[in-house]
């Protein structure tokens, strides 16, 4: 019996991401495989005393990871199991500073990005040192929590003052600093990808917001993707090792930007937008991956 898991976030409660879950379940059942839904909170993997790995899970041949713990995911991986997506992967996106350094020395243009200002004592931030990410970048200035998705611990400070009060509020988890592309206000264009092959594009517009995101208000729309941000994204997703993915450009200057990519974008809105089963052709990939089969 072909026997599939997908393992989600034991917490989450969000509407596109249970459907995410149930939508691929579905999908997968078509092409003949038997799937379960687990949360990640059964102690799905543990070391023994003897330093092994025990897996609770030896009966599948796969696991769709749709959760961010790193370790889950190593052990998982470590004790055999094929994960979609792999744990670098995974590890790779879910750090946007991991991220850009990954990417870098690549051609691949992103705004330009500064490591946040790290505090590990309760003290102020050095202001000089906050000033010079407003000479270096210039402002309205892009803040953001390294870890996060949906919009979210996402700042624009316009002057000074407000950049120095949200560093302050972010000294003491990893965060980044980066260029604000004016062009690409309220605005980027979505990418999913799979298998490293471009399968849908939409345009993001935001009603008032500086962020695009559907969940925080942002419309979208289908658009033809051009053949020079198509082979962007497909480097991207090669470079990251990625069998399915989200990736965000920003546009400027008549250019293309990497702003993010996510490896377990939510895939609803999309669909709805443009009318491509990502579902389907995700699972169609995965058992061709497995299986040997389209």
């Amino acid at each position: 019996m072909k026997k599939g898991l997908i393992l989600v976030n034991a917490y989450t409660r969000q509407q596109s991401s249970l459907n995410q879950s149930i939508r691929l379940k579905e999908e997968l059942e078509k092409n003949g495989v038997d799937v379960d839904i687990k949360r990640n909170d059964c102690f799905i993997a543990q070391i023994d005393n003897d330093g092994e790995i025990l897996s609770n899970v030896k009966d599948y041949d796969f696991c769709i990871y749709l959760d961010k713990d790193k370790y889950v995911s190593l052990m998982l991986e470590r004790s055999g199991l094929r994960l979609f997506n792999t744990h670098y992967a995974i590890q790779a996106c879910d750090d946007k500073m991991q991220t850009a350094i990954l990417l870098s020395q690549n051609s691949i243009p992103m705004p330009r990005t500064l490591p946040g200002l790290l505090c590990y004592e309760n003290q102020k931030l050095n202001v000089k040192a906050i000033q010079n990410v407003g000479q270096i970048l210039g402002f309205p200035v892009i803040i953001k929590s390294s870890y996060g998705s949906l919009g979210k611990d996402v700042y624009k400070a316009n002057d000074i003052a407000e950049l120095c009060e949200i560093a302050e509020k972010l000294k003491f988890s990893p965060h980044l600093f980066q260029q604000f592309i004016q062009e690409s206000y309220g605005k980027d264009i979505r990418v999913i990808a799979i298998g490293g092959k471009v399968v849908a594009a939409m345009l993001r517009q935001s009603r008032g917001d500086f962020r695009s995101n559907l969940e925080l208000g942002g419309e979208g729309k289908n658009i033809i993707l051009s053949q020079e941000a198509k082979e962007l994204c497909e480097k991207v997703a090669d470079l990251l090792d990625l069998d399915y993915c989200g990736i965000d450009i920003l546009q400027g200057n008549n250019k293309y930007y990497i702003c993010e990519v996510n490896s377990n974008a939510f895939f609803g809105g999309i669909e709805a937008v443009t009318g491509i089963n990502i579902a389907e052709k995700y699972a169609s990939y995965i058992c061709k991956k497995v299986y040997g089969k389209d």
